[in-house]
């Protein structure tokens, strides 16, 4: 029995789409896709948070950008303008701040340490920063963290260090307190104060 070509070319894309629905089955595609306007995973349940991937700041990793400052005044009074800035960030830094928050921190410390207008101080803070990594799991911890950095930079500098426990009576964050609680918080495991600031 002879077939038409009709017959034959109709055989044919019927077999080859049956192979190719085979091959499907071989690898279905995932139900997962991501969202091209929000970059959020999607899935059978909604946004999939547990499969998110951490994103990454761009820009956090790298040298020095800025070059050389030659301007002694200027180059002092940048730097006490940056301490007192990065001094009151810190003491008004949340007592227990969110991951989202540590990681706005941490980023915050590492790009400065690009970005600082005076070449040669930003690649001290450089080193600084890998050998003394950023702690912002508290506000006690990264104002102190941040204060034996300064004391480090000090050290150097020939300056006198700062006494970390008073650094909120030199570096007033304006915060105030609470009108209604005038006792001042002690930290539960040493009964020290805790250092006033923010939230």
């Amino acid at each position: 029995m002879m077939l038409s070509r009709f017959a034959k070319s109709l055989f044919a894309i019927i077999a080859m789409m049956f192979l190719f629905t085979m091959l499907a089955m071989l690898h279905p595609p995932s139900r997962n896709y991501i969202d091209p306007w929000t970059g959020q995973l999607f899935g059978e349940g909604g946004v999939e948070k547990s499969l998110k991937a951490k994103q990454q700041i761009a820009g956090v990793n790298g040298g020095v950008i800025m070059g050389k400052l030659g301007n002694a005044t200027a180059k002092a009074a940048l730097g006490q303008a940056t301490w007192k800035l990065m001094h009151t960030m810190t003491l008004r830094y949340p007592e227990h701040p969110t991951p989202d928050e540590r990681d706005a921190l941490k980023s915050y410390f590492y790009l400065t340490s690009r970005l600082y207008p005076c070449g040669e101080c930003a690649a001290e803070f450089q080193l600084l920063l890998k050998k003394y990594p950023p702690q912002t799991s508290s506000r006690r911890a990264a104002s102190l963290w941040l204060c034996a950095v300064h004391n480090e930079v000090n050290k150097r500098l020939g300056k006198k260090e700062f006494d970390c426990a008073h650094l909120d009576d030199e570096y007033d964050c304006g915060c105030g307190g609470d009108d209604n609680d005038v006792r001042t918080p002690k930290d539960v495991d040493t009964g020290a104060d805790i250092i006033r600031g923010g939230r």
